[in-house]
């Protein structure tokens, strides 16, 4: 594996990771609220697909894809949302391999390409937290048991069939 291939098949794993979290919330958890005036945990899965596209959008245009109507909205139909994420997961990978691959800088943010690709791994990561904390504090939490093989276990393992 190339640096490249590997550098995307970090983005593949941290979009697996995701989608394998965001299919453990229980469907009737995506408004819980750490705190009244936090974001619930579907405005925070809604705001995680925004990012990714608001950043293509800004810093490799040519890959765009339509944004939502606003950053913080509440999604919670676990279904829609993972088509979301792929789009939204294709648009930054493709954005991203396209500019490594010309030796091409971001338009906009990020004094190169894999900038991007780190920030919103660990923007993702971060607002899982949240989403865990929020559960827990509800009296909902996800054990770690069950978050751990769609989570750790995913960055660990020596191969993860995607893009092939």
């Amino acid at each position: 594996m190339n640096l490249l291939d590997a550098l995307l098949d970090s983005w593949d794993r941290n979009n697996h990771i995701l989608t394998g979290f965001l299919r453990l919330i229980p469907a009737d958890a995506f408004d819980i609220r750490p705190v009244a005036d936090s974001p619930s945990v579907g405005e925070l899965f809604g705001h995680m697909h925004y990012v990714r596209l608001v950043f293509v959008e800004e810093d490799a245009p040519e890959f765009a894809k339509p944004l939502p109507e606003a950053e913080w909205r509440a999604e919670r139909n676990v279904d829609r949302l993972l088509a979301m994420f792929e789009e939204s997961a294709l648009a930054v990978r493709e954005a991203v391999g396209s500019r490594l691959a010309n030796d091409r800088a971001m338009d906009q943010h990020y004094d190169h390409p894999l900038l991007m690709l780190q920030h919103l791994i660990w923007h993702e990561g971060y607002h899982q937290g949240q989403i865990k904390l929020a559960l827990k504090l509800a009296g909902r939490p996800i054990a770690n048991d069950d978050v751990g093989p769609v989570t750790w276990s995913l960055w660990m393992r020596k191969k993860l069939a995607t893009h092939e």
